[in-house]
């Protein structure tokens, strides 16, 4: 009986944390609309918020960040204007992109300061996925696995997650399992691999409701002991209703936005952003992959337009105040030639993302 107990054990602790480069991309059609719904940010979990100018090649916008400790809104400008597609607030450039700094008497947090809680070690980029981890560990400020337990050595942080509900497969109920048994306390943590899709190819495929009851049971009571968390990543990108009724229902808010990027140009990328700082949190990028996502999900083949595209966006990311942290995805299902790895070297894809990111890091 003891040896059986082992054998259990060890069994559910591999399917756990077997993850690495099997995490699959689905290859769900995008449905999109050419109207992108706008969502107000509002102040119901509680938390203050303050004005940040959002790098955008058309328009300088601004969306409400969440700072921790006051009750009304702090602007850094004066002047206000209103979008034609949203009723969020505008303000005026500044002579710098960056919020300015907020006086210590006011109670909130200075951007400097949130930046240092919310962009882990100080660096924006990192992996999802472990594969290349030994090749990226001195320019990355983290990484995660898609499981609740990922683990190498190094400085990067590993930043677990609670992949599903532990309904679609024996790896996911392994993940919920070992996701349940966490005895340390992580500095952030990401909320589900989108449930917005149906089951399997890669996604959660979760109801609304489930979310929530998981949310708050599991995920919610780590926020009291200090972990920053992070929402549920959407699979629908701009497209996606679920995160704005999971919003609603919640009692504890999510501290930033956890977002899935599959686009093939950088104007695609920035309306994706531009969608999700409605939600009126600083951002993570904690996938993006080149795909031609109006096209049944076709991954990019051609080497050049993957490096183009790599060398467009890590910048964008880099400059863009609102986005505090990303990650190259490097999951199954995205093509042959985007991974980061071809056997047991850096692919093409991947010499030109640590070209991109050692320039910042």
């Amino acid at each position: 009986m003891i040896a059986l107990r082992i054998v259990r054990v060890f069994l559910v602790a591999a399917l756990a944390g077997h993850v690495g480069a099997n995490h699959i991309k689905r290859g769900h059609a995008r449905h999109r609309s050419q109207c992108r719904p706008r969502l107000l940010p509002s102040t119901e979990d509680g938390a203050a918020h303050y004005s940040v100018i959002c790098a955008h090649s058309s328009s300088i916008s601004s969306a409400r960040l969440a700072a921790p400790s006051t009750s009304k809104p702090i602007s850094t400008s004066t002047n206000q204007a209103t979008q034609p597609t949203t009723t969020l607030s505008v303000s005026a450039p500044s002579t710098s992109s960056v919020p300015q700094s907020i006086s210590p008497s006011s109670g909130v947090e200075s951007f400097e300061s949130l930046s240092a809680l919310l962009t882990p070690n100080r660096i924006k980029a990192g992996i999802a996925g472990g594969d290349a981890y030994p090749f990226m560990k001195n320019h990355i400020g983290w990484w995660y696995d898609w499981s609740p337990n990922p683990s190498k050595p190094g400085s990067p942080i590993a930043v677990p997650m609670l992949w599903g509900d532990g309904t679609v497969d024996a790896q996911d109920a392994a993940r919920l399992k070992a996701f349940e048994r966490l005895s340390s306390v992580p500095s952030y943590v990401l909320g589900f691999e989108e449930p917005d899709c149906p089951p399997g190819e890669g996604s959660a495929g979760m109801s609304v409701s489930d979310g929530v009851s998981k949310w708050e049971s599991l995920i919610a009571p780590l926020k009291a002991k200090g972990t920053k968390l992070g929402s549920p990543s959407m699979c629908k990108q701009a497209d996606e209703t679920w995160l704005a009724q999971f919003k609603k229902q919640i009692s504890t808010p999510w501290d930033f936005t956890a977002i899935h990027i599959n686009k093939n140009n950088l104007d695609g990328v920035k309306k994706d952003i531009e969608h999700y700082m409605t939600y009126g949190k600083p951002i993570w990028v904690t996938e993006f992959a080149c795909v031609n996502d109006s096209n049944q999900f076709t991954p990019c083949t051609n080497q050049a337009e993957i490096d183009n595209f790599i060398n467009e966006v890590v910048p964008y990311f880099e400059s863009n105040p609102n986005i505090f942290a990303y990650a190259y995805s490097n999951g199954e299902g995205l093509g042959d030639v985007w991974p980061l790895m071809k056997g047991n070297s850096l692919s093409d894809s991947g010499k030109t993302y640590l070209a991109a990111i050692s320039k910042y890091h």
